[in-house]
Parts: C-alpha cells; structure tokens; sequence
C-alpha cells in the first residue's frame, strides 16, 4: 500500500511540475532558434573551462 501512494505521489508531483513549468513559460519562438543542421556553429563559448583553447 505504502508503495503504491508513494507512486501515485510521484506521478502527480511530475504531471503537477510539467503543468506550473507549461502556465508559467513563454512560449518557444521557433523561427528564432537555429536550425538543427547549423548546431553547434556560431559564436564559440568563453570562459569555465580548462581545455578551452579560445
């Protein structure tokens, strides 16, 4: 019994998260994202990192 409430706790938790995260974002504009064949070009990133040779 305790495993079961412990699922159904779980599931709701999620589905209540995905539905705050849903209401509360900005919608996504597409046409201002790169498309996935130019991932990874562009500016390269600065800073943090060790092996960084930029």
């Amino acid at each position: 019994m305790k495993t079961r409430f412990l699922a159904l706790a779980f599931w709701l938790l999620l589905v209540g998260f995905f539905a705050w995260d849903w209401a509360s974002s900005a919608p996504i504009n597409v046409r201002a994202e790169p498309p996935l064949i130019a991932a990874g070009s562009g500016v390269a990133p600065s800073g943090g990192h060790c092996a960084s040779t930029f």
